[in-house]
């Protein structure tokens, strides 16, 4: 046998222990953001269980980006699993709004909460999340400890799946979120310390999306885009190879201005994930454009 058929029987081992783990979970509604976590253990509900036995719950919120409630719905629909958006309210929680390193459980809670409640309304006892082997082996993530006090099940972490092997699954069964780059809530764009507004929240969004159909134009491609709010800075970060082109569009800034960050000094970085777990307060030194 080549490498490359032990490859795909890898994947498909892979995937086979996923179902059965899904099998013996039973029916469950998915905490669903339309992202490539979420998105396969919505799939493999289907696949092991049977669409009317799963459930796919989106919590729709102002740290949602624009876009994603659409496409989640979209990617549902296609799997033929009934779909519903719970506006959650995790803006009315001090301990999110002030935006220490523990947010996220904050924010996991009441979302968490919100979701279960939903789910138990139509029927189901139980609620999964897309939490990884990768997510769990991260120091940075409070919002799973929020799953593990609700009893929350975690398929993928329960058959050992990390990010690659969730995009391997994935392109396996042709999902078109396989390749689909993490799309964190908006929150996480924020330096921690900066309290969480709807205002911060809504001109990061304007400011991602202006920057999109700016690059769009150019002629420039990136997977990843971040626009960070530092305070009394602003970040954009990109795909390596296309940072420093986009650094030289004058439009950029103000693009990024024209959202809601106004007079504030910009940076045009590399995108690194987590980037703010790992920096002071102190904003990183870069070339600066002025808006």
């Amino acid at each position: 046998m080549n490498s490359r058929s032990d490859d795909v029987q890898a994947v498909q081992e892979k995937a086979a222990a996923l179902l059965a783990t899904v099998r013996e979970t039973g029916p469950f509604a998915v905490a669903y953001s339309g992202g490539a976590d979420s998105a396969l253990v919505l799939a493999a509900g289907v696949r092991a269980l049977g669409a009317g036995a799963v459930l796919a719950v989106t919590a729709d919120s102002a740290s949602l980006a624009a876009g994603e409630l659409a496409a989640a719905r979209a990617l549902a629909d296609s799997l033929g699993v009934a779909h519903l958006a719970h506006r959650t309210n995790e803006l009315d929680s001090p301990g999110y709004q002030a935006n220490g390193p523990d947010r996220c459980y904050f924010c996991k809670s009441e979302v968490l909460d919100g979701i279960s409640a939903v789910a138990r309304e139509h029927g189901f006892d139980q609620v999964a999340t897309g939490t990884n082997a990768d997510d769990a082996a991260d120091p940075f993530r409070p919002g799973i400890r929020a799953g593990r006090e609700r009893g929350i099940r975690t398929p993928l972490l329960d058959t050992g799946l990390t990010k690659a092997g969730v995009r391997a699954v994935s392109r396996l069964w042709s999902l078109p979120t396989w390749d689909k780059p993490a799309t964190p809530c908006l929150a996480s764009r924020i330096r921690y310390g900066i309290p969480v507004t709807s205002h911060r929240l809504s001109r990061v969004d304007r400011a991602e999306t202006a920057v999109r159909e700016l690059l769009d134009r150019a002629g420039l491609r990136t997977a990843q885009l971040r626009v960070r709010d530092l305070g009394d800075t602003v970040r954009v970060e990109l795909d390596g190879e296309v940072a420093s082109e986009a650094a030289g569009l004058a439009s950029l800034a103000q693009a990024v201005a024209a959202a809601g960050f106004g007079e504030l000094p910009l940076t045009v970085d590399s995108f690194a994930s987590g980037r703010l777990n790992h920096e002071s307060g102190a904003a990183a030194t870069r070339s600066h454009l002025t808006p």
